[in-house]
């Protein structure tokens, strides 16, 4: 199947599926987010190995499900995408109760190891994020993550767009746009996938004291406009009655400042008004930019980069001095930039991890950025808290290992390695004494067997390697000789201004950039399916002023 985003005609692909009322006869009722092919949806079993699934009532429609994670501070997602592809990722949540205690969660959303959201559920109804970022990598994790004590995360939905990488070219690719809003102005209907190629959803939005109006033109071309809005959202438009009302936008952004990406399209609505409508924008009562001419047949898009906004900035439209008709406005976007994007745990650590992922299926359920965002690394591993980490330490003692240890030789910032308490097998590899760091190695009750590297020997470090091991012509001792049941070691010591590593989840990175997980051993090229959902967001409501 194609990737959406490329064109008018393709068919859209996500991982996805929220309010299944809507398409009730398409839906097999399973786990949340959902796969979904034009008329078939299917669970999300393929694409994460824990969790639990539960059924969510919508009042009188009982086909809405979710994926609960009582387990681990985060668990992720891992989604194949293309290197440098700019996408639109959307996560949707509905609690409706669905564990019978009245408690809907708090708890944070992650993408690539970045800060996302806060999600703040309800009994009554769903809310969503969306985001358009740049990937760093072949694969985009979004996780979920605990935050608050007996808070567990959920997921109902969740979809990856692509997006042509010239929209929104006007943010820096190392930041990430989080939607606020996106309305359509006159619109009756939300709009969203065919009407857009690029499956964003338009909610439909109207103004105190205003009214609204349909286009004259047989056809609008939105060639150009550079973010691509659909023709369905430029048909209609918000108008005010006369040249001496201006229209503002009730500004719901956060109250603390912050830097914003804003873009507004304007279309003319009337063929005999060309030339004779001009607009002037004001923001915190200082006109931005010349005044706006609505082209008739095509559209005009303005946009707000390069500043900072908050609850408290005033957005006005007004019509200029040489105006012989009111202002309109037929579409407008907000964003807020996340920080600056993480680079994510370095490449080295990755393919190493990635390693004894392939090598260990007990290590698969870990997935998403292995250290980021801090401090929900994965509980078995210990970094530093550089700009970039690395990691120091593998603390996989007890965790019922069988097989022969992999080459993660790539780990050459490794100062610990234990591993005791496992059924590991095979000779002890010589790679292990190459480590340029290493200062303390635990190989005890497994079933390691040959000689010890000279490289080891030689090296001055904190070595346990003889109990139940087959070395140098010791005789193996039998599996049940061994102390099976002890615990795993005390939580590892903290590096010099870090604090405890707390749980994260499965993925699925490939050496360098891909997500570590199951799916990297049995990862499909994933089939992106469409989801059909509601936007829940409230109109965007203007106020005339005479």
């Amino acid at each position: 199947m194609r990737q959406p985003g490329r064109g008018a005609g393709t068919e859209p692909q996500a991982l996805a599926a929220y309010l299944p009322a809507l398409v009730s006869s398409y839906l097999a009722l399973g786990v949340l987010p959902l796969l979904i092919t034009k008329k078939k949806w299917n669970g999300d079993d393929t694409y994460i190995q824990h969790g639990e699934s539960h059924q969510v009532y919508l009042g009188s429609n009982p086909l809405s499900t979710l994926r609960v994670f009582p387990t681990r501070k985060k668990n992720c997602y891992s989604i194949r995408v293309g290197k440098g592809e700019k996408i639109l990722t959307r996560a949707s949540f509905y609690y409706g109760n669905y564990d019978n205690k009245f408690s809907p969660p708090v708890f944070d959303l992650q993408f690539d190891g970045n800060y996302w959201a806060t999600v703040n559920t309800s009994s009554y109804y769903y809310v969503d994020y969306e985001a358009i970022y740049v990937t760093k990598g072949n694969f985009t994790s979004i996780c979920v993550a605990q935050t608050k004590p007996n808070q567990f995360p959920f997921i109902s939905s969740l979809e990856v767009r692509s997006l042509d990488p010239t929209m929104y070219s006007h943010v820096d690719s190392n930041h990430a746009l989080i939607l606020q809003w996106r309305y359509d102005f006159g619109g009756n209907q939300t709009i969203r996938y065919p009407d857009d190629v690029f499956d964003r959803i338009w909610t439909p939005a109207y103004g105190i004291g205003l009214s609204e109006v349909k286009s004259e033109a047989s056809g609008i071309d939105i060639s150009t406009a550079e973010d691509h809005p659909p023709e369905a959202a430029l048909e209609n438009a918000i108008i005010s009655s006369s040249t001496r009302q201006y229209v503002q936008f009730i500004n719901r952004l956060p109250t603390k400042e912050l830097p914003v990406y804003i873009t507004a399209y304007f279309s003319e609505v009337m063929g005999s008004a060309v030339g004779k409508r001009s607009i002037q924008m004001y923001i915190d009562n200082k006109p931005f930019l010349s005044p706006i001419v609505p082209p008739f047949g095509s559209v005009k898009e303005v946009y707000i980069t390069n500043m900072t906004a908050s609850a408290k900035t005033s957005f006005i439209l007004q019509a200029s001095d040489t105006s012989t008709l009111p202002p309109i406005l037929n579409a407008l976007e907000v964003y807020t930039l996340s920080d600056t994007l993480t680079e994510g745990t370095d490449s080295r650590d990755v393919e190493g991890l990635f390693q004894l992922q392939l090598a260990f299926e007990e290590l698969v359920e870990w997935s998403g950025d292995p250290r980021l965002p801090y401090p929900y690394n994965w509980d078995w591993i210990q970094c530093t808290t550089d700009v970039k980490p690395r990691v120091i330490a593998l603390y996989l003692g007890g965790y019922d290992l069988r097989g022969t240890l992999p080459d993660f030789s790539s780990m050459n910032a490794l100062e610990t390695v234990d591993l005791h308490n496992n059924t590991i097998e095979g000779p002890i590899p010589d790679f292990l004494g190459l480590l340029p760091n290493l200062k303390t190695l635990n190989l005890s009750y497994n079933r390691f067997n040959g000689s010890i590297s000279s490289s080891l020997k030689s090296k001055k470090l904190n070595l346990s390697y003889t109990t139940t091991n087959y070395l140098s012509g010791m005789e193996c001792q039998p599996l049940g000789d061994s102390p099976s049941k002890l615990l795993p070691p005390p939580p590892p010591q903290l590096v010099s201004g870090d604090e405890p590593n707390i749980p994260s989840p499965p993925s699925e990175l490939h050496a360098g950039d891909e997500p570590l997980g199951g799916g990297s051993v049995k990862i499909n090229d994933l089939n992106i399916a469409f989801i059909v959902a509601m936007q829940t967001l409230l109109p965007l409501l203007f106020i005339k002023f005479v």
